[in-house]
């Protein structure tokens, strides 16, 4: 949120924490980083079991908070089910994330629980019977609502499909077909053994796919246009490909430029040559951070494939919304669409990688930078 918005108390922080992460948090630990006295958003933990080692938790989330770039203090947040009475509830992981923070050398602002109806401070010595009432809280600042619009009722909403009927991903799925007769023409197989005609718009997708980083641009504009049937057959053929996915992703993240070198790269590798290892730190989420725009452009594209793709070329689409979710720093959401396509096919390759990567709690480097100005 680039708009400032300045919280004078517990309550206002309260009030800004949905529209800091766009969704309603529930069952989670919020640590909100500061630096210099303001902060640019929020990172939502789930809230473990009663379990789990509360040291090993607040280990975990303060390290990657101390990742934030000039990050000197922190507000906590609890999120649980429990009702306030004598005593907050999850009061050791918030102990521990107390104490994690002062170990890193940060400054604890505030610790906060919020129950079903009720919040309070797990700071001080006592706390109202029954905490202070949520229906109390002040109403977030136009500003806020301006900047970011409502937030969404959860951290899984918004990750499901669009809708499509079964008529738009049958004439995908012919297209499809048909796009597979183009290509194996082109490569110099015979025509169709049934006789079947290959409608021309099947040869002019293929003729696309002689610039492909270009292609993929142009499916920013143009990728969920559902009228464009043999455009998004092409792109849910190429992001069932790897090397080509992994070319459009390039693409997607810094470039027609970027796309060009990373295209190229492929054509060597596959030659014999050494990968380079730019193309795939990027992928891990190393340098500049992306323009975020750009890649929920991309995600938007990534969906509307997934949606309308045939079921068994619908991970590689699926894929791509994952680690497009998780370079947004939407975990939750990335998660969602990897086990959506390892259900499909349980080895898929790069599904794997995004669910390992969110599983092990780990973000991309440029999550933790300023964005580009």
């Amino acid at each position: 949120m680039t708009t400032i918005i300045k919280a004078a108390d517990a309550a206002d922080l309260l009030t800004m924490v949905p529209h800091l992460l766009g969704f309603a948090p529930s069952r989670s630990v919020v640590l909100i980083p500061f630096s210099g006295g303001r902060s640019a958003g929020g990172m939502r933990f789930d809230l473990p079991p009663g379990d789990t080692d509360p040291a090993a938790f607040a280990s975990t989330v303060l390290g990657l908070a101390c990742r934030v770039s000039l990050v000197d203090a922190i507000v906590a947040i609890v999120y649980g089910d429990e009702a306030i009475d004598a005593d907050v509830p999850r009061r050791a992981v918030a102990d521990a994330i107390e104490r994690a923070a002062h170990r890193s050398g940060l400054d604890v602002i505030d610790l906060l629980y919020v129950g079903p109806d009720s919040w309070t401070r797990y700071l001080g010595d006592a706390h109202p019977p029954g905490g202070h009432a949520l229906t109390a809280l002040p109403a977030p600042p136009a500003a806020a609502t301006a900047a970011t619009g409502t937030p969404h009722p959860d951290h899984l909403s918004g990750a499901e499909l669009p809708a499509v009927d079964l008529a738009s991903r049958e004439r995908v799925g012919q297209a499809l077909r048909q796009l597979e007769f183009a290509l194996g023409v082109v490569a110099g197989a015979p025509a169709p053994a049934s006789g079947e005609r290959v409608d021309p718009l099947a040869f002019s997708a293929v003729s696309a796919l002689d610039d492909l980083p270009v292609f993929f641009e142009l499916a920013l504009e143009h990728g969920t246009d559902e009228t464009n049937v043999f455009g998004i057959a092409t792109l849910i053929w190429c992001l069932s490909r790897p090397a080509l996915r992994d070319v459009g992703i390039t693409t997607w993240i810094d470039g027609v430029d970027a796309g060009d070198r990373a295209f190229e790269a492929q054509l060597r590798w596959e030659n014999g040559a050494q990968y380079p290892s730019g193309p795939a730190e990027r992928m891990m989420g190393e340098g500049e951070r992306p323009d975020a725009d750009r890649l929920a452009d991309a995600l938007a594209v990534a969906r509307w494939a997934a949606a309308v793709a045939p079921r068994d070329v619908r991970p590689g689409a699926l894929s791509v919304c994952g680690w497009l979710s998780w370079a947004l720093g939407r975990s939750s959401h990335a998660e969602h669409y990897a086990l959506a396509a390892c259900e499909i096919d349980p080895e898929h390759g790069l599904s794997r990688i995004v669910l390992s990567m969110v599983q092990a709690g780990h973000l991309p480097d440029w999550a933790f930078r300023p964005a580009r100005r």
